[in-house]
């Protein structure tokens, strides 16, 4: 299994629009961040995790030429809103696209979305075609394993998800998030690779500083741990460096970036 980080960054992108700060002008391109999202390779098959804004720049920078499947953390805007794009995997696979999300938030991309298709006999695929399909439990594709964890992103659910690797090895994925509820930490405890949110330093009511995803990665003690979905206040060498070595995570904590891949097998 591989996972391929298509963006690390927030709603606004970086560069932002009319901001000059020193990451938004850096040369480091650790520091040029689209949206967070997350490519899955399971063999032959491709499962994308969210569909940001900027899915289309993602696809053609990182090769993404093949999506099997859809799974959704939740349908904020800066998660869902290249859904779109869903039309020309529909044109290269000539099938309907699976689609998971929780309930509450396939009810939203039902309603955004309300002119996608459901019928896998339409020839023209100028649309998306889809196949809703409720994450409420574990679904095995591929010969992996894909579970949602329920989190807390402000007063709403978000969704991490947890991926077990066909031949061993586990991972989750965990883009929006401020708070991890007992009975999901069970569920994230002792991964091989954690992907978390670590938004900037200054507190967030809907997501973790950056100290605070430290303090949750330490406790769930993960072999490796990666933060995402990061505004501009962070530079990525400046926040690396600063970050602080645990015996809890012997692979380390460090920030995530743009077009990244982790192999993952035991």
């Amino acid at each position: 299994m591989r996972i391929t980080v298509l963006g690390s960054g927030t709603s606004h992108g970086i560069p932002m629009i009319g901001c000059h700060c020193p990451v938004c002008s850096s040369t480091d391109p650790r520091n040029r961040r689209m949206r967070t999202s997350a490519a899955v390779r399971l063999g032959d098959h491709t499962v994308l995790i969210d569909t940001t804004p900027d899915l289309r720049l993602q696809a053609i920078a990182y090769g993404l030429d093949r999506v099997d499947a859809v799974v959704f953390t939740h349908s904020h805007a800066d998660h869902v809103m290249g859904f779109d794009e869903l039309r020309r995997y529909g044109e290269l696979s000539h099938r309907a696209m699976p689609v998971y999300a929780s309930p509450a938030s396939l009810a939203d991309l039902f309603r955004i979305f309300r002119y996608a298709l459901t019928d896998g006999g339409y020839e023209m695929f100028g649309i998306p075609v889809v196949e809703w399909r409720p994450f409420v439990g574990p679904v095995d594709l591929w010969g992996g394993r894909l579970t949602p964890v329920p989190v807390r992103h402000g007063v709403h659910l978000a969704t991490c998800v947890r991926i077990d690797a066909p031949g061993g090895g586990s991972a989750a994925w965990c883009p929006d998030c401020c708070d991890i509820p007992p009975a999901s930490r069970e569920k994230l405890r002792g991964l091989d690779v954690l992907f978390l949110d670590g938004l900037r330093h200054r507190r967030h009511p809907t997501h973790f500083t950056v100290a605070e995803a430290v303090e949750a990665i330490r406790g769930l003690a993960p072999a490796t741990a990666y933060l995402i979905h990061m505004t501009h206040d962070l530079d990525h060498a400046e926040t690396e460096a600063a970050l602080p070595a645990h015996p809890e995570v012997p692979g380390g904590i460090r920030l995530a970036y743009d077009g990244m891949t982790v192999d993952l097998a035991r």
